[in-house]
């Protein structure tokens, strides 16, 4: 649960939305599109940085022009729940950089994790050699991505 939920303003959410739709928005683009001159502009997107509201910026990727043809989801369920057995798995874990996600879940499995494949073949050997080298594995369950239906980027700003 949040600890802290800022209260946002129509300006911030006007902000918020511009920069995730497009990050390399500039200011003076920004400033127009919610009726601020730039300098307030600025000063309203830091203070919406250094509350952690925004917590970065980045480009997103063609996963297949980068060659990843195949995109897998892996639950675990693990041999030990304590959180010492939690943390050392969460370390290792968040060190596989073809792992885009890794969620803790309630029910049968443990944790989910969404990983990238060249191929079949290549995402198989990661299973084999990584995934189950992970501290604490007990079961693994693997599916495959058919098709993206919906890529989560953007939050909804209410």
């Amino acid at each position: 649960m949040p600890t802290h939920i800022q209260k946002l303003d129509a300006v911030d959410k006007k902000l918020l939305s511009a920069l995730q739709s497009d990050g390399r928005t500039t200011m003076g683009e920004l400033a127009e599109l919610v009726s601020l001159s730039q300098s307030p502009c600025w000063r309203r997107v830091k203070q919406l940085e250094e509350s952690g509201l925004i917590e970065g910026y980045s480009a997103c990727l063609n996963r297949q022009k980068l060659g990843y043809g195949v995109t897998g989801f892996v639950q675990l369920q693990m041999d030990n729940h304590t959180p010492q057995a939690a943390a050392s798995f969460e370390r290792a874990v968040v060190a596989l950089p073809q792992v885009l996600s890794c969620h803790n879940l309630s029910g049968r499995y443990d944790y989910q994790l969404e990983v990238l494949g060249v191929d079949l073949e290549s995402f198989a050997e990661f299973v084999r050699t990584h995934i189950r080298a992970l501290p604490g594995v007990r079961e693994i369950s693997t599916s495959f991505s058919l098709k993206e239906v919906k890529r989560a980027g953007a939050l909804p700003i209410v």
